[in-house]
């Protein structure tokens, strides 16, 4: 039985991981998470494909890796969907590689990060590390709190931040 359990977890763990490496752009989020992101990725993508492919008759290599295909490309699409909808954050694009500031685990990721030195300007991407000029900062600045990516508090510090700074 717990080589069941462990053989279903290791499983998931591998289908959410690679559905994680197919979406450009950190996604931190717990080990569990994962789990559950690979485990309905093949209960989805590796069921629908099983039932297209028939349990009738036997099955080759080449449908086993239609299945796995199946099942992370559904895993990535929940991966996706979470960056989306709980995180806020662009699928793709320069917002896509910066650091989520919502998410399950996050302000407890964030707050592990600093206690080990990592400064959190580091983890924000350009614009608060002062690349680019004024006013593309001030730009992205406002369209990460329109896509709900800052808190408010957040978004007024780091303005003040930028118009602080030096031209």
């Amino acid at each position: 039985m717990l080589g069941v359990i462990l053989s279903v977890a290791a499983t998931g763990f591998l289908i959410g991981a690679l559905a994680r490496l197919a979406i450009p752009g950190p996604d931190p989020m717990p080990f569990w998470l994962t789990i559950l992101i690979g485990l309905g990725g093949a209960a989805l993508g590796g069921g629908v494909t099983g039932l297209l492919i028939g349990s009738a008759r036997n099955l080759s290599s080449g449908d086993y890796f239609w299945i796995l295909l199946a099942s992370v490309a559904v895993a990535a699409g929940l991966v996706a969907a979470y960056r989306h909808f709980v995180q806020k954050r662009p699928i793709s694009g320069p917002g896509a590689r910066r650091f989520p500031t919502r998410g399950v685990g996050i302000a407890r990721l964030r707050k592990r990060l600093t206690a080990l030195g990592v400064p959190v300007e580091r983890l924000d991407g350009p614009v608060a590390g002062g690349s680019g000029s004024r006013a593309e900062r001030l730009a992205e600045l406002d369209a990460q709190y329109e896509r709900g990516a800052l808190a408010e508090e957040e978004y007024l510090e780091r303005r003040k931040q930028v118009l602080r700074e030096q031209p």
